[in-house]
């Protein structure tokens, strides 16, 4: 166990809160392993990049000699998680959300060390407890502080109907936390509240409460929206190598250093080198790939990160991609954005008719892929690196 000055300095990194800061401090003073939470609704088969975030801190807690509970919450995705939500959201059935619980395991041990890891379903001890057992956990809290939380307010005094079951959501992971008798938890800004609640929960049944960790939100490709793939601006840790070092290297030049603080496994001193680097003149690409290649050997392996790289530089015909390109947001229209309109829009033609003679002659490429289909729609959301002929290149995020 690393001293507590040096393990709250990498807690800290990347976080947005620490509550109460002076708790954790306490908590690691006593010496003792700390039994670290973080609960994950199976909504969707597959992990992105943006819930890394909270995994790489698991990682961190793991490396300072910390017990992690991996929680799968496939009790709670059947309620739906109603947090940020302006409509009650339609709950998971039994076999969706058992479906999509089967490839968290395998994916979750690309970072986490296994031999530290407890893999729990909250359905293990809420499919047991009874309608007097759920009634006497309801009434632990009260309305009033349900409708502090502010979507759920918004919708109140909005005049949108609230569920009674979505109450019952805060609650229950409260209550997760009470069973395992949790000393941290961690969970992204918009879990603040619920996870407040099960500070509240463990005091109402006698015991110490957890600190709460909340960790920012990983915007996506576009650099606005958060990373979502009903946005489809993620990045999937189960991606092909190249598609994810080709994604990784059209993140822009600003958002890159984000990324890096909260996915990269290196030390911040020498990330924090790196930026001063370009600051003076260092082309920012060059550390771009450095981001590539690490996160495609996380998730995959060191060869693979090593031939994305040379798929990466083949496909943009080593030599021609400019150092500087223009970077863009472009309005789509309802539907998508029609190719030929996006590139005379961009700048990169002077005409739409020029944009569909290009396509037709092979001319124009979308992130080094060569585009035949003339009836193309660029999505909202998405990030590309457009190139028509040798020497013009746009990187645009569709909006």
């Amino acid at each position: 166990m690393t001293d507590v000055n040096g393990s709250l300095e990498l807690i800290k990194r990347g976080t947005e809160e620490v509550l109460p800061e002076e708790l954790l401090i306490k908590k690691l003073q006593r010496g003792n392993p700390l039994k670290i939470k973080a609960g994950f609704d199976p909504t969707a088969p597959d992990l992105h990049l943006g819930h890394t975030v909270l995994i790489n801190k698991l990682r961190q807690f793991q490396e300072l000699g910390h017990e992690v509970i991996f929680l799968i919450g496939d009790f709670t995705g059947m309620i739906g998680d109603p947090t940020g939500k302006s409509a009650t959201r339609p709950p998971l059935t039994r076999e969706e959300v058992v479906e999509n619980a089967k490839t968290y395991e395998h994916q979750i041990f690309k970072i986490l060390d296994p031999s530290r890891t407890t893999v729990l379903f909250n359905s293990s001890w809420m499919g047991e407890m009874s309608a007097v057992d759920l009634i006497q956990l309801a009434a632990k809290h009260t309305v009033a502080r349900m409708l502090e939380r502010d979507d759920f307010n918004k919708r109140y005094t909005g005049g949108q109907p609230i569920a009674v079951h979505e109450f019952l959501y805060p609650l229950i992971q409260g209550y997760d936390s009470v069973v395992l008798k949790a000393d941290v938890e961690l969970g992204g800004t918009d879990q603040k509240f619920n996870l407040l609640v099960g500070r509240q929960l463990q005091e109402a049944y006698q015991q110490e409460p957890q600190v709460v960790v909340t960790l920012p939100i990983l915007e996506g490709l576009d650099g606005v929206q958060k990373m979502s793939k009903s946005l489809n601006n993620y990045i999937g840790i189960t991606d092909a190598p190249e598609e994810m070092f080709g994604k990784i290297m059209s993140v822009s030049d600003d958002l890159m250093w984000r990324y890096f603080e909260l996915l990269s496994f290196r030390p911040m001193a020498e990330i924090d080198s790196w930026r001063r680097e370009v600051e003076q003149g260092a082309n920012p690409r060059d550390v771009k790939v450095r981001l590539a290649e690490e996160l495609v050997e996380r998730f995959h392996s060191r060869g693979d990160a090593v031939k994305a790289n040379e798929a990466f530089v083949a496909r943009f015909q080593k030599g021609q991609m400019p150092d500087e390109m223009a970077e863009m947001d472009l309005n789509a229209p309802d539907g998508g954005y029609p190719i030929a309109n996006l590139l005379k829009d961009a700048g990169l033609v002077k005409s739409t008719s020029e944009a569909m003679r290009l396509i037709k002659q092979g001319a124009v490429k979308i992130d080094g892929e060569r585009l035949s289909d003339h009836a193309h729609l660029a999505i909202a959301g998405t990030t590309c690196i457009y190139q028509v002929g040798k020497r013009r290149f746009a990187r645009i995020r569709v909006q």
